[in-house]
């Protein structure tokens, strides 16, 4: 193993050495960028692809910016419970290549060739876990080649309803894949938050509860379920009641307010709470009470914004060689997407009047948020770990 003098700069080029990092700067780049195309057609600057303006924004944070995040956690994370290699070298540089394409062609008249290739690119994270979990026989995390090609399936469902022209909408795939998402966040949330908050405060004492977790996360998969059918009604809303109770008492039991003091650990705490905020309006807005896309946001900008700008820190410090601690400008990016949550949510709910200046106002946010932490980020994530190891 190569070793690294004390003080020195590591060099080279190692994007291409593990998962996250390709996938996570990719990740932040696109979304700075596709928040900012998406204002101007907001505003009527800018025409859509072949996908309506709010599909195309709702396809590109979902199958875009989120399914990126994911594969790069996973294909790191993988690795590490498996103690298998997962892409690196060429074979990751032609599944970034896929997703890049994905992201272009999108943006082309070359309508079934963009279905092709992103409904392709989680079939190719499916296979570069699946073969290092099948070979160890990892049959725990089995599920997530199962949710991946599900993905697979919804996304070709988005585009072929856009294609064929189908009687059923594209934002059924929209929200079955958005629930799928939600059960990956759920299954790691539990694994990793309370890990995480016991490492670096012991004395908060976080806690997990089986009866609990069997039953928060038993509510996602029956929200799932009933939103892949199209239930409505009082049976939607009894759901959506006993997921956020759940959630709830789920994140308490984690120890929240002892997390004040270290940033690395709150922001993951600060963006859990997003979850049962979003069952919560959810219910509402099948009650005709508030507004859904406000649901929506509680879950895309407030949960998954929050969860992967602090998964994306810390998984770049830790598989890079540097110290698990936090910084001005981390703070900042934190501070940034959490701001865009409040602002995109309770914004409208307060100043009803003001929905279109909070809309730009969060897309601001959230921009500045991940553009920052690309342009932090850039070096650590295309240099060597400092501690000369691989990855």
């Amino acid at each position: 193993m190569a070793e690294v003098r004390a003080g020195a700069t590591p060099s080279g080029f190692a994007l291409w050495q593990l998962g996250f990092r390709p996938f996570y700067l990719l990740a932040s780049v696109l979304a700075a960028l596709s928040i900012a195309l998406w204002t101007a057609q907001y505003e009527g600057w800018l025409t859509s692809s072949y996908l309506p303006g709010p599909v195309w924004h709702a396809h590109e944070m979902l199958y875009g910016f989120t399914l990126a995040v994911i594969t790069g956690f996973l294909f790191t994370a993988v690795r590490n419970w498996t103690e298998r290699s997962t892409p690196t070298g060429g074979w990751l540089m032609a599944i970034a290549a896929l997703w890049v394409a994905g992201r272009i062609l999108i943006l082309t008249p070359f309508a079934w060739l963009s279905a092709i290739a992103n409904a392709a690119f989680p079939l190719a994270v499916a296979i570069g876990i699946g073969i290092p979990l099948f070979r160890s026989h990892n049959r725990r995390n089995y599920v997530f080649v199962a949710l991946l090609a599900v993905i697979a399936l919804s996304e070709l469902y988005v585009h072929l309803s856009q294609l064929l022209t189908w009687r059923v909408p594209a934002w059924v795939g929209i929200q079955v894949a958005l629930d799928l998402v939600l059960v990956v966040m759920t299954i790691m949330g539990g694994r990793v938050i309370p890990m995480f908050t016991t490492n670096a405060i012991p004395e908060a004492k976080s806690r997990r509860n089986a009866g609990v977790e069997r039953t928060a996360v038993s509510a996602v998969l029956a929200l799932a379920l009933l939103d892949a059918v199209q239930v409505k009604g009082a049976p939607l809303v009894a759901v959506l009641v006993l997921a956020a109770l759940s959630h709830v008492v789920r994140w308490s039991l984690w120890a929240p307010h002892k997390t004040f003091r270290t940033p690395l650990v709150w922001v993951l705490h600060a963006a859990y709470v997003w979850i049962p905020i979003h069952f919560l309006l959810r219910a509402g807005s099948e009650l005709q009470l508030v507004a859904p896309p406000l649901a929506v946001h509680a879950l895309t900008v407030g949960a998954i914004g929050g969860l992967t700008i602090g998964m994306m820190t810390r998984t770049a410090k830790g598989h890079t060689g540097r110290p698990l601690t936090t910084d001005a400008g981390d703070v900042a990016c934190y501070s940034l997407v959490l701001a865009a949550a409040v602002v995109r949510v309770f914004g409208p709910l307060l100043l009803p009047t003001l929905y279109a200046g909070c809309v730009l106002t969060s897309a601001a946010l959230w921009s500045a948020g991940f553009g920052l932490y690309a342009v932090r980020y850039w070096s650590p994530l295309t240099r060597p770990r400092i501690d000369g190891r691989p990855g």
